[in-house]
């Protein structure tokens, strides 16, 4: 089995510890309490301030008056809080993803070299702040990449091809550089950049398309209305484990990667000096 396949199964085997399993239910519980906190101090206000923005508004109105006349009348004291919801959740979930992400990223790898590189000398080869910028500067080429692709996504076959491929170039730079970032030096690290551009390339494509898989659990029709409570927690989950598996994935690979450079450019051992048998008296 290559490198590539030894470090999948690693990595999914990893996805099973108890310590993984906890940091990809971490998100939920983030949720939850500024779900709890945003209803406790801020709930009121924001639905008194959408409601009177909304009575502003007279197109609006005219669609209420409209819906009180048929009989829908429910729908006008429901709609403020559902807008409120609409804004509101999306941005506590994101705020949860990032947070825990930060976290997952170095216990992960923690992990991985802890239990299967403990001999690797750590170099310390790239800084939170090169981490931060690499980051963002690869997340904003992503993004223009995509608003310029859009156009080719009405062509039926690329669009199942573009997205996984920027996505999958996006996880490249940032893993890449994440989990050698204590472990290689700046020169090490160009190295195995180059030198194995390839795999660690498709490790972000194929994690690009594992990203995406948990939005088709909302293809459910009019059962993902009915369900959105809960499927909204399960794929939260879900994303976390994927992203879980595509850190441990990469740890994985780059780690062995990096530890047989090491052993390939060591210098051989010195001979040993045999010294001459004395004769016996």
């Amino acid at each position: 089995m290559g490198r590539l396949g030894d470090s999948f199964w690693r990595a999914a085997a990893y996805c099973l510890h108890p310590k993984v399993i906890g940091l990809s239910l971490l998100p939920l519980l983030l949720v939850a309490v500024l779900s709890g906190l945003f209803m406790y101090f801020g709930w009121e206000a924001s639905v008194a301030g959408v409601r009177a923005t909304l009575e502003q508004w007279k197109l609006v109105e005219s669609l209420l008056q409209w819906l009180d006349a048929m009989g829908a009348g429910g729908f006008r004291s429901a709609l403020a809080p559902l807008l409120v919801l609409a804004m509101v959740l999306p941005v506590i979930v994101l705020l949860s993803l990032l947070l825990v992400a930060l976290c997952m990223t170095q216990a992960i790898v923690g992990l991985v070299a802890q239990r299967r590189f403990p001999q690797l000398e750590q170099k310390q080869g790239g800084s939170l702040v090169q981490g931060v910028f690499i980051s963002l500067g690869a997340t904003l080429l992503a993004l223009l990449a995509l608003i310029v692709s859009m156009p080719f996504w009405l062509i039926p076959p690329l669009v199942l091809i573009l997205p996984p491929l920027i996505w999958g170039w996006l996880s490249y730079k940032i893993f890449s550089f994440d989990v050698l970032a204590a472990h290689a030096s700046q020169e090490e690290r160009r190295e195995l950049l180059r030198t194995h551009k390839m795999p660690l390339l498709a490790i972000g494509v194929i994690t690009g398309y594992l990203g995406a898989a948990p939005a088709f659990i909302w293809a459910l029709g009019v059962m993902a209305v009915v369900l959105a409570p809960f499927l909204i927690l399960v794929t939260i989950w879900l994303y976390m484990l994927v992203f879980a598996f595509s850190t441990a994935w990469f740890a994985h690979y780059a780690l062995a990667a990096l530890q047989q450079m090491r052993a390939a450019s060591a210098p051989p051992p010195a001979p040993v000096e045999l010294q001459p048998l004395v004769p016996l008296a």
